[in-house]
């Protein structure tokens, strides 16, 4: 079993990734969560995710962490998200309440008392993760490796060439990657390898509680594919997760990733070497490239199902 701490912005990417992860707590143990601002607000983002803890009746802690990036000012996407950062689902507030803690400290905590390696999930800005470990090299040699949904090889979002995710923190993304950790990178082609179908939500509309919120989400989030004409979107947060649970259906290389973080056009960009000198390569991060879109979509269901069976 993998001890996992998810750091994420709530978002409706994020929560699917999460339900994923909760799905599968055979394979992945879930330890807690941190959140950051990037989709919307931390307080924003942070209450979408105690909000869909208390619709399953989960209570995982939560520590909030940064809610401006290291040195830019913040950039939200409501355009994706809307202005609540999780626009749809209608949620009771939740009683719940984060632990206190601030993120980099929960981090330190947990990795310090952990008698195993942890790995971290980051699918949000690498503010925290950025933070955590200029704060606490020491604490560096307890990670197992940091699984990011971020970047791209040859694209972007944002900009032509940077995705969201690093460009909103290309500098706590840049202490990330030379920080000498293990990073798996899903960047935004393995996101849209496995995009689900436009179709396939329609899936979940009559399923249990998962499922239901599920379709919810997606009744949202799919509104910008169907702006552009497009038959499917891409699920993005839940691809470290997948990967995580079933690396075998991914196609990866070993390359040199670098992070750009000036520039009108390339700000935030991963600038991934991809000239496969194998023998010149100082600082390889494993990127994921491409994934069996049916075994992607069959994992989401999957857990869904399982979701829905427990809580019935």
């Amino acid at each position: 079993m993998r001890n996992i701490i998810i750091d994420c912005d709530p978002g409706h990417d994020d929560i699917i990734a999460i339900m994923v992860a909760v799905a599968h707590n055979k394979e992945l143990n879930l330890l807690g969560f941190t959140t950051v601002a990037g989709n919307q607000t931390l307080p924003k983002v942070t209450n979408n995710l105690l909000k869909v803890q208390s619709y399953f009746g989960w209570n995982y802690p939560v520590s909030m962490g940064y809610d401006s990036p290291l040195i830019r000012p913040l950039e939200v996407q409501p355009a994706a998200h809307g202005e609540s950062g999780m626009d749809g689902p209608v949620l009771a507030e939740s009683p719940l309440k984060p632990t206190g803690m601030h993120a980099i400290e929960y981090m330190r905590k947990t990795l310090s008392e952990a008698r195993e390696k942890v790995t971290f999930v980051c699918i949000g800005p690498l503010t925290n993760m950025g933070l955590f470990l200029k704060t606490y090299p020491e604490l560096q040699e307890k990670i197992d490796c940091i699984a990011i949904m971020g970047g791209g090889i040859y694209n972007g979002n944002i900009l032509t060439k940077a995705e969201f995710n690093i460009y909103h923190d290309p500098d706590a993304a840049k202490i990330v990657f030379e920080s000498g950790v293990k990073v798996i990178m899903a960047g935004i082609e393995v996101c849209y390898s496995g995009s689900i179908l436009l179709t396939e939500t329609e899936k979940a509309k009559d399923g249990g509680r998962a499922s239901k919120l599920f379709y919810d989400l997606m009744q949202f989030y799919q509104r910008y594919a169907i702006r552009n004409g497009w038959d499917r979107t891409a699920i993005f947060d839940c691809t470290p997760v997948i990967y995580l649970l079933h690396p075998e259906y991914f196609v990866k290389e070993e390359r040199d990733v670098h992070i750009e973080t000036v520039g009108e056009y390339c700000r935030g960009m991963t600038v991934v070497d991809t000239r496969g000198y194998a023998d010149e390569i100082k600082n390889p991060k494993t990127v994921l490239v491409s994934v069996d879109r049916e075994k992607f979509v069959d994992v989401i269901f999957e857990s869904l199902n399982i979701l829905d069976q427990q809580y019935a």
